[in-house]
């Protein structure tokens, strides 16, 4: 669930898209930015809400002594529903608007948003916290990589872009075969292709920007799909690092 918007052109080499010195661009990449922060912050809020308000957090999970041993049916609803409006909009929206765009970015953020919960209910609040700005300063590094980076990554995107539907076969199959060494392969196989698709589609949003010219209809759905994606990048990189380091309640 990684993007819907990867099928730009790339009709401009990246070797000779001169990246520092465009003020249209540097907006528009900050654009994206802002949206993936506050989404992040408002997933932050929605997570600490259905975990720790009583009335809502037993509307979405099973708690007893103050630890999570189960979900109930509204919880699996919130936490694939993000999957189904990537796979119904990625055949619906041929040409979407700005307006739509925009609601399926909050729509999806706000959804996987409230499904969070979970982390704060199986780790402890140092490891969430700490886990966070670990994965912050890598997806800054990543990010800014590249945006900066003159080699072309597109095949390689191609490449991590098959390794994500790898990860999803291997998640089912390690729910039927309850290995310790497959859960730590696919933890350490998530964050090595999540921080390669942040470098990845930070780039292609460069491309997608010089691609649109002077269209700001379309640069403003574009800013909405890019940060979905950057987005859902940070918030699998977070998971995956949080499974393998972090602290269980």
């Amino acid at each position: 669930m990684n993007d819907l918007n990867r099928g730009y052109a790339r009709s401009i080499p990246v070797d000779r898209a001169d990246m520092s010195v465009d003020a249209g661009l540097r907006s528009f990449m900050l654009g994206v930015y802002n949206k993936v922060a506050l989404g992040l912050v408002l997933s932050g809020a929605l997570a600490y809400i259905t975990s720790s308000v009583p009335a809502v957090r037993d509307l979405m999970f099973v708690v007893q002594g103050g630890r999570l041993v189960g979900v109930t049916p509204i919880y699996m609803i919130v936490a694939f529903a993000p999957l189904v409006l990537l796979l119904v909009a990625g055949f619906a929206l041929r040409n979407p608007k700005p307006q739509t765009a925009g609601a399926l970015y909050w729509t999806i953020v706000t959804l996987i948003g409230a499904s969070l919960g979970s982390v704060f209910l199986r780790y402890t609040g140092e490891s969430v916290a700490s886990t966070f700005f670990v994965t912050a300063a890598a997806f800054g590094g990543l990010s800014l990589f590249g945006y900066s980076t003159k080699k072309d990554l597109t095949g390689f995107g191609s490449f991590l872009i098959m390794g994500v539907f790898g990860l999803v076969i291997a998640s089912i199959v390690s729910i039927f075969f309850k290995s310790p060494a497959l859960v730590f392969a696919i933890n350490v196989l998530g964050v090595l292709i999540f921080s390669g698709l942040i470098a990845y589609d930070t780039q292609r949003l460069k491309m997608t920007y010089y691609e649109l010219g002077g269209d700001t209809a379309a640069q403003s759905v574009a800013t909405n799909f890019g940060a979905l994606s950057l987005y859902i990048n940070f918030v699998n990189l977070f998971q995956f690092l949080l499974s393998l380091f972090g602290n269980r309640n």
